[in-house]
């Protein structure tokens, strides 16, 4: 069997960390891109189950995306989202309307978003409580000078005194504080750590408005959510004089977008790590064509020997394959270590690689190898014994 000799150590050494670095591209690249498509995916999924959105207007309508404020053909109201109770695939339905106002408390005031809603909100968006309770179940047209903030909103305005009960002013009502919710991060979407909760219908005299932002719509289920859509359309068609002037979006089709799209950024990323495998290919065959040069004695003393050109083909390809291989080896370490670094660095992203990244990093060094080593195997294969011999 060949063996390298001290003088291409430095080389082969270089080569094998050329390797490594390439596949611990690949491999940091691809647990980074998938580590975003789950965190991005359950982050969808967190904002409830099976949710329906009911956006007034539609695309075709205004000529753009669903406005979120502003004129639409008709608004949403509050009958418009009672009569979406008649459905039997709909399990709770929470209307919304939002408006910014200045919250002021014994002195202190700062502006926020201030959310106008229904007791199905806490179900639908699976809020939680730190104190106290949130809205009653009252009916939606029903104004209580009661809110429920959230932990932000506590901290800045009550840093040293229980906000459980205490009054605070929303432009010019003032509003009982009978509960705060829990932290909910930095969740996609509303940031409810900022937000005050009024009922619905006191947000709507507050701003002066008889108008939905949307409609939240949990379904009973996932199979239900399609046919809950249908209903839905149904319903408020036969309400808006037979009219098609909502835009509906479901969960689902949210969170398959993103897969797709994060998916498809992973495929990307990985190539673009692949091309530093390519470039240790590239040295892998020059180190190889070297050697076969250094070595075209030994070559035909091996084939003056009785070896094939079959089996010196294949020895060639074998130490080119080591070669390979030990450079994933090095780089799936490295790997490991960069990933472990970023999730000491970053503990609420879970940076993690699955098995197919490391299947995939590793069959492709090793491919990598093969490819680039065929050329100096077909070299040191096609060498005449007698001509070789000559050249020690």
């Amino acid at each position: 069997m060949l063996s390298i000799p001290k003088s291409q150590m430095l080389r082969t050494a270089l080569i094998v960390l050329a390797m490594g670095m390439g596949v611990t591209s690949v491999t940091v690249l691809i647990a980074l891109s998938e580590s975003a498509r789950s965190y991005i995916v359950h982050e969808f999924e967190a904002l409830g189950t099976h949710l329906v959105i009911v956006l007034p207007g539609r695309t075709e309508t205004t000529g753009g995306t669903p406005p979120l404020f502003g004129e639409t053909p008709r608004d949403l109201t509050l009958e418009d989202a009672e009569s979406l109770s008649r459905s039997p695939y709909i399990a709770a339905i929470a209307p919304l309307t939002i408006g910014s106002a200045p919250v002021t408390v014994a002195g202190l005031e700062r502006e926020t978003n201030v959310f106008g809603s229904t007791h199905a909100l806490l179900r639908v968006r699976h809020l939680n409580m730190a104190q106290g309770d949130f809205l009653p179940k009252t009916e939606a047209d029903e104004a209580l000078s009661i809110c429920v903030i959230g932990q932000t909103i506590r901290e800045q305005l009550f840093a040293n005194t229980s906000a459980f009960g205490q009054w605070l002013r929303i432009n010019d009502g003032r509003f009982r504080v009978i509960g705060v919710l829990a932290s909910e991060g930095q969740p996609i979407g509303v940031d409810f750590d900022e937000m005050v909760i009024i009922p619905v219908a006191s947000a709507q005299a507050l701003f002066d408005t008889h108008s939905l932002l949307r409609i939240l719509v949990e379904t009973k289920s996932r199979e239900a959510m399609l046919k809950a859509v249908d209903e839905v359309k149904k319903i408020i068609k036969l309400r808006h004089d037979d009219e098609d002037d909502i835009t509906i979006i479901t969960q689902d089709s949210v969170v398959t977008a993103f897969n797709k799209i994060l998916a498809a950024l992973t495929i990307a990323v990985a190539c673009i790590g692949g091309i530093s495998l390519i470039v240790a290919g590239i040295l892998v065959m020059n180190v190889m064509l070297v050697s076969v040069t250094q070595r075209t004695a030994e070559i035909g003393l091996l084939k003056a020997m009785g070896a094939t050109q079959s089996q010196v083909h294949w020895l060639f390809l074998a130490v080119a394959m080591l070669l390979s291989l030990a450079g994933a080896l090095l780089g799936f370490s490295l790997g490991e270590l960069v990933i472990t670094v970023l999730q000491a660095v970053y503990p609420n992203f879970p940076v993690d690689l699955l098995d197919w990244g490391l299947l995939s990093a590793l069959g492709v060094s090793i491919l990598t190898g093969l490819l680039f080593g065929v050329l100096p195997a077909y070299k040191a294969a096609r060498l005449d014994p007698i001509s070789a011999l000559a050249k020690r």
